[in-house]
């Protein structure tokens, strides 16, 4: 499954103020955000586009303030079909982001974790008429060549709400003839390759930077490291995996140098860091 990089000829605005092609695109919003394009929709999944919680944490020992600027303004992504939260964390489903985006484009629909159902009422500022809700092992199918299938994902543990639901979830997103899997939040957790696996997908979206203990002290959950991330893209028989959940905040980062390192000594699986300001595209297997 060929993936090519080539840098944006135009200010992302611009790139996302056009209608979806029929060819499958990605673009990088930063931490785990991306817009991903194919067979005429557009997908935002995960966008944290504002300053949330360098608000909320303002003074505290984690101050989250944003290493790079939002790349685009929430109002300037247009012609979007879902938007996609794998759960109710801020920098995945964001107060500060979603209402612009979901004003913007008033037929859009937002998927959340069942579990999350109110609370994504609320944060995106919409009706019930716009949500949409999954669990893990559901598949949804609201957008004419679009459905995304839920998996399970542990942010630190599995974790479910009193009605057994899951508050953390991975996506498979099949569109314009390829699976994207976004696994969410995660750490490694057992019968994760198995589940993976058989999704099929194409390209895996992995976050990469992480846990430690200073971290879980202060109530940080953790992700998969570089090589973990690698090990379930290998091993769930997924070709090319692209980085990312890195450069967002100083306290929850690793370094792009290292992502890029370590992707160049990977053999398994074409391995790429996320980075703004360019696109992924990724042409159907023939």
């Amino acid at each position: 499954m060929p993936l090519s990089e080539t840098d944006l000829t135009a200010p992302l605005a611009n790139v996302l103020a056009q209608p979806p092609g029929d060819g499958v695109r990605l673009c990088w919003l930063g931490q785990a955000g991306f817009v991903i394009d194919g067979g005429r929709r557009r997908v935002v999944i995960d966008p944290y586009l504002s300053d949330s919680l360098a608000e909320k944490y303002r003074g505290s020992h984690f101050p989250h303030k944003r290493m790079m600027p939002a790349p685009v303004a929430p109002e300037d992504i247009r012609h979007v079909d879902m938007v996609l939260a794998t759960h109710a964390h801020t920098d995945h489903l964001d107060p500060g982001t979603l209402p612009a985006l979901m004003t913007a484009n008033p037929a859009t629909l937002l998927l959340v974790p069942a579990a999350v159902e109110e609370l994504a009422l609320e944060r995106g500022s919409i009706g019930a008429e716009r949500l949409v809700t999954i669990d893990a092992g559901d598949t949804a199918k609201p957008v004419t060549g679009l459905h995304v299938t839920a998996t399970r994902a542990a942010h630190e543990t599995l974790q479910r709400d009193a009605s057994g639901r899951h508050l953390f979830l991975g996506y498979a997103i099949t569109l314009g003839g390829v699976t994207i899997f976004h696994s969410g939040d995660t750490v490694p957790y057992e019968g994760q390759i198995e589940e993976v696996a058989a999704l099929k997908a194409d390209l895996a979206l992995l976050p990469v930077n992480g846990r430690d203990a200073e971290r879980a002290q202060h109530g940080v959950p953790g992700n998969l490291d570089l090589a973990e991330a690698a090990d379930l893209a290998a091993k769930a028989g997924i070709p090319a995996m692209i980085a990312h959940h890195f450069d967002m905040f100083a306290f929850n980062t690793i370094s792009p140098l290292k992502v890029e390192a370590f992707a160049q000594g990977e053999t398994r699986i074409y391995l790429r860091g996320a980075r703004t300001g360019v696109q992924y595209r990724l042409r159907p297997a023939a």
